[in-house]
């Protein structure tokens, strides 16, 4: 038993044995102390997380929202000029990923992401003032900044936290908290420009970025004061000394590396470089993530079709829904079986079907609607992630490194990628962006494959390693006690030596 003196685990009647297979599959295996300590890590992680999520997300895609909603012809937008603000958003995303995330090794995740948070919030509302395209690019450039290192530390926040049959059905609700705010998003357009589109002689789209950024500040302040830390520094007002300590021995146990153990220098650099973890995760989830682009034109394509605004705000809200229902089921049932593969190359797999339509690009209408509806159901980022937490366990700076690595490298990748095969000029077709992300789809099915096999192949080889030193100790055992016997036997016969002789 862990330290801490949690009470043995009671017996649970049918019902609580059912609801501890729903959310946690070892639930029914806790003590009330450890349950009740998950609870409210639940809380102070989980809820605040993802209402800062939430609002990352809505900070960042209210672009799409107002664009189609009067931005346009406000800012004289004829060229390509929407698809550059979304590239100085991602440049500044991509730039801040890695040492943000790092940051959150040596300080402490409630300050730096409060901190963080606020700057968003103050260029989100930076953007209502907007005169010309070139001002919206440099606003949309210090959101991305400021935004970067939020979702990655959250992550590695996670990691440090929680165990295997914990962490990808969190991870799935954090990530799909995204989805909902992009959803609401669209609702929030909707009602903003129905209600206050002219009020005080401001545009309705500009009162989106107004409204968003009001509602950034309560979350930056509930990250201060609920984001516990990390197990080896918290100072979580809301868990007792007993439940810090019994948290920092249960990541300990779990085999989790623990900040600090291992040096931020040159040497991180050589382990990041001599170890495939980092270059296959990394490489699978750009390609991945890289196919996952086609739903950010649906407005684009609902606008050219003749949609209503309304419409078009709300109707790719209801897609982000069937996105959000997905991740939370793969996270979900990758935590239940303990498979993070095939709930990582099953979605992607799925994702064949919509891009595949895309990429055709089929004359019926329905079709395309269809394809555009459930282009989310792909979406397994939540699973990907935590399959890259239990690979690098035992490293801690790694592991921070390696997730920033893949969010942030991905997002450089998305800095250009659409300027080359979604210039604003094919819309609403997009010959080349569609094909293109039905090609990366299948790369990407290539590369988790890969790194399944090569995890395998580390299993295998630190099974062998453990049975040889298992068998090496047990022949150091019978070697010892077979010199032992010697000695007693010597010292026997020497014992009756001098009885003979007296």
């Amino acid at each position: 038993m862990l330290a801490g003196n949690p009470e043995e685990t009671g017996s649970l009647t049918v019902w609580q044995k059912l609801k501890s297979y729903i959310w946690d599959s070892d639930a029914h295996l806790k003590s009330d102390f450890e349950r009740r300590l998950l609870k409210k890590l639940d809380v102070g992680i989980l809820v605040i997380g993802c209402l800062g999520f939430s609002m990352r997300y809505l900070d960042s895609a209210n672009l799409a929202n107002a664009y189609v909603s009067g931005m346009k012809e406000d800012l004289a937008m004829n060229g390509n000029q929407y698809t550059y603000m979304g590239t100085f958003y991602t440049i500044g995303y991509a730039l801040f990923q890695i040492p943000g995330t790092l940051a959150v090794t040596r300080v402490r995740p409630s300050v730096f992401l409060f901190v963080n948070e606020i700057g968003w919030g103050i260029f989100t509302f930076a953007q209502a003032g907007a005169r010309t395209y070139n001002q919206m690019y440099a606003f949309r450039f210090m959101v991305g900044a400021f935004e970067a290192s939020f979702f990655p530390s959250i992550l590695y926040l996670m990691g440090s936290w929680y165990n295997r049959h914990e962490l990808a059905k969190r991870i799935a609700i954090f990530h799909l908290s995204g989805s909902l705010g992009t959803s609401f998003g669209g609702y929030l357009q909707a009602a903003v420009y129905t209600t206050l589109d002219g009020v005080h002689g401001i545009a309705g789209w500009r009162w989106l970025f107004i409204v968003c950024g009001c509602m950034t500040a309560p979350c930056a302040i509930g990250l201060l004061v609920a984001l516990p830390d990390l197990p080896s520094n918290t100072r979580a007002w809301y868990l007792s000394q007993d439940e810090r300590k019994f948290a920092l021995e249960r990541a300990i146990t779990l085999g989790k590396s623990q900040p600090g153990e291992k040096s931020l220098d040159w040497t991180l650099v050589k382990r990041m470089f001599s170890s495939w973890k980092w270059y296959g995760l990394v490489l699978g989830y750009v390609v991945y993530g890289s196919s996952c682009q086609n739903t950010s034109y649906f407005a684009i394509w609902m606008k050219s079709a003749g949609y209503s605004v309304v419409e078009r705000n709300v109707i790719p809200s209801c897609s982000y829904l069937i996105s959000a229902l997905c991740i939370f089921l793969w996270g979900f049932g990758s935590d239940l079986t303990g498979s993070r593969f095939a709930f990582v190359f099953g979605p992607l797999f799925y994702g064949l079907l919509p891009t595949g339509i895309l990429a055709f690009w089929p004359k019926n209408e329905k079709l395309i609607l269809f394809a555009f509806m459930t282009g989310g159901v792909q979406l397994m980022t939540a699973v990907f992630f935590t399959w890259a937490n239990e690979l690098l366990v035992d490293d801690n700076e790694l592991r921070a490194l390696t997730i920033s690595s893949m969010n942030g490298l991905q997002y450089s990748v998305s800095a250009w990628l659409p300027i080359v095969i979604f210039p604003q000029t094919m819309a609403p077709t997009f010959r080349r962006g569609f094909p293109g992300t039905f090609g990366l789809v299948i790369a990407g099915l290539i590369a988790i494959v890969g790194i399944k096999l090569l995890a395998d192949r580390d299993k295998r080889q630190a099974t062998q390693r453990a049975i040889l030193q298992n068998s090496s100790g047990e022949s150091s055992i019978r070697k010892e006690s077979s010199i032992d016997g010697d000695i007693t036997a010597a010292e026997g016969r020497e014992e009756d030596s001098e009885a003979e002789k007296m």
